[in-house]
């Protein structure tokens, strides 16, 4: 129980208190009250608005609520000081006991602080990257793809049951251009001049090994041969190259999915026509007519009945078709045949899109809603492009991969870990520039080099306390930490809470947030000591406080590894 939770339980004790004395009517819910920093730090340690939320329900006065929940908490050992502000909020104070004892308790979890069993019981589908596999990673891909692996560690820290999942869209057109380029590549692997690459084929240079391989295991065999004697063949080799590929660029970022599904797979066995029988068996798909597109309507425009789902009465603008004219499934169709797969085997589903796909959402929630019957949660997280810079100026495109920056360049240059710092430094859904100068940057301005050096900090305490000659290995008192010092516990003991929070929302940047949050701080108290002596962490004449203070920073670096740990990026013990 960390000390937010403990503190939950003290205020509902307390309010079990007045219950019990008729101060307080029983069965109010309190799923809105919260224990939490205050907003000013000089109102105290931790801050409630049970009285703001409990008094209406309960039909009293909110500052005279305040004030009984106020005397109740006044009874405890671990607060020295308990106040009420405003109309109601109450603010506490706590021991300095309080903060030692959770310092001890950040120690003694180690890596377990800030995970919780919140989660547990409940399986999570989180389906992210899903790109086409028509040719290796690039950039577009990397920032959805650090989200997506992010959140899943996330929610496994509170105890969830995470299946990591990518679609792989093998069903569309563009694997069928994906075959005719390989095709080309087959012909130049065994001699043919084929010239620049048509329009409107895939002309990366990455499809060159694909048309070796085929070249080799079928030499001239497909050679003046139409499509229908290789275009399935092909498609499937070259798929199956790009699969290898994409999953060796993911690994490159640590990045390893627990399933890849297959949509061309998904339609052979038939789920679009499962969930259309399942929706007609519940009235939710019905054969209509779509109203003409507004504004000018296109001359070869004509009314075409066609199955259509019933998305109006789920919050969707408009009814949506399942299938096309030609009776092939539309995108959306087969896509919700595809939740409705994911959906057997997780209670809560989460995808990571890119923002361009930002109109689908309203349709495909309607969807699972419909085929959920409400139950299963389903959150879509868009993602924001990334602009490329160097140096503030736009990066030029790879001629190795065609038309696009590779993921595998950007990791070899900078590092896994830089980028996939970087990537959750700014919510998913803003804009994000990635400029290849700043990111390495030695300054307090990049908080990729800000928070490792932190941590690389606390790890050169124990190098140069064996350089000093000091012994560090007794148990430490700390009772020897003064408010200062203390006050970074304090920073410190709201990660868990963090953790929580960040789960709840989908949001892993916010890990990222308070990482920097902490490194700042923990900076600001290492800095003291360069103006004054007294306040190092590594003091020669004073082994007890030193001792003191290295326990203390070695819970700041757990801290650091934990949320590090969840972001996917490995704490450093020196930088170069």
């Amino acid at each position: 129980m960390t000390l937010y939770t403990r503190f939950a339980a003290h205020l509902d004790a307390a309010l079990d208190a007045l219950v019990a004395s008729g101060d307080l009517p029983a069965g109010l819910e309190r799923r809105a009250v919260t224990v939490e920093p205050p907003r000013d730090v000089t109102h105290g340690d931790l801050a409630t608005n049970a009285a703001m939320v409990l008094a209406k329900p309960a039909g009293t006065n909110p500052r005279a609520l305040a004030e009984k929940i106020a005397a109740e908490l006044e009874k405890l050992d671990e607060v020295s000081a308990v106040s009420v502000a405003g109309p109601g909020f109450i603010n506490m104070s706590l021991t300095d006991a309080t903060w030692r004892g959770e310092l001890a308790a950040i120690t003694q979890a180690g890596e377990a602080y800030g995970r919780s069993q919140g989660g547990a019981g409940v399986t999570v589908n989180i389906e992210y990257v899903s790109a086409n596999p028509t040719g290796p990673m690039h950039m577009g891909h990397c920032r959805g793809a650090v989200v997506g692996d992010a959140l899943a560690s996330l929610l496994e820290a509170v105890g969830h049951k995470v299946i990591r999942e990518y679609y792989v869209n093998d069903a569309g057109g563009q694997v069928d251009v994906l075959a005719r380029s390989a095709h080309i590549r087959y012909r130049e692997a065994l001699g043919e001049n084929v010239g620049d690459i048509p329009e409107g084929l895939y002309p990366g240079e990455y499809l060159k090994p694909v048309g070796e391989r085929l070249a080799r295991e079928h030499g001239d065999a497909f050679i003046g041969k139409g499509e229908s004697a290789w275009l399935a063949l092909f498609r499937k080799e070259a798929v199956a190259d790009m699969l290898v590929m994409i999953r060796n660029d993911l690994a490159l970022l640590g990045i390893h999915h627990d399933l890849f599904s297959s949509e061309a797979e998904l339609q052979a066995a038939g789920k679009p026509e499962e969930a259309e029988a399942w929706l007609r068996a519940n009235d939710l798909v019905y054969d209509g007519v779509l109203e003409a597109p507004k504004g000018e309507t296109p001359e070869d425009w004509e009314p075409v009945e066609l199955p259509l789902f019933r998305s109006t009465e789920f919050g969707d603008d408009q009814d949506r078709p399942i299938k096309k004219s030609n009776g092939a499934w539309t995108y959306f169709g087969a896509d919700m045949a595809y939740h409705f797969q994911k959906a057997q085997s997780a209670d809560q589903l989460i995808d990571i899109w890119g923002a361009d796909h930002a109109g689908t959402v309203k349709r495909i929630t309607a969807a699972v809603a419909a085929l959920t019957g409400g139950k299963t949660r389903f959150d879509v997280k868009l993602v924001q492009m990334v602009r490329l810079l160097r140096a503030g100026e736009p990066v030029k495109m790879s001629k190795r991969s065609g038309n696009f920056v590779t993921l595998a360049d950007v990791v070899q240059e900078v590092g896994k870990d830089v980028v996939r710092f970087t990537m959750l430094t700014r919510k998913a859904d803003a804009q994000m520039d990635f400029d290849f100068a700043k990111v390495v940057e030695a300054s307090k301005d990049n908080p990729v080099f800000y928070v490792q050096y932190a941590h690389a900090r606390v790890a050169s305490l124990h190098r140069r306390a064996v350089d000093a000659g000091l012994d560090v290995s007794g148990a430490a008192d700390l009772s020897l930490l003064d408010t200062r010092e203390l006050g970074l516990v304090k920073l410190a003991a709201q990660y868990p809470r963090v953790v929580e929070g960040a789960a709840a929302a989908r949001e892993p940047h916010r890990i990222a947030f308070y990482l920097y949050d902490l490194a700042a701080e923990l900076h600001s108290l290492w800095n003291l000591g360069n103006d004054d002596p007294a306040r190092r962490f590594l003091l020669t004449d004073q082994p007890e406080l030193t001792r003191a203070r290295l326990f203390l920073a070695d819970a700041i670096g757990q801290v650091i590894r934990n949320g590090l740990n969840i972001m996917g990026v490995e704490a450093v013990q020196e930088l170069s």
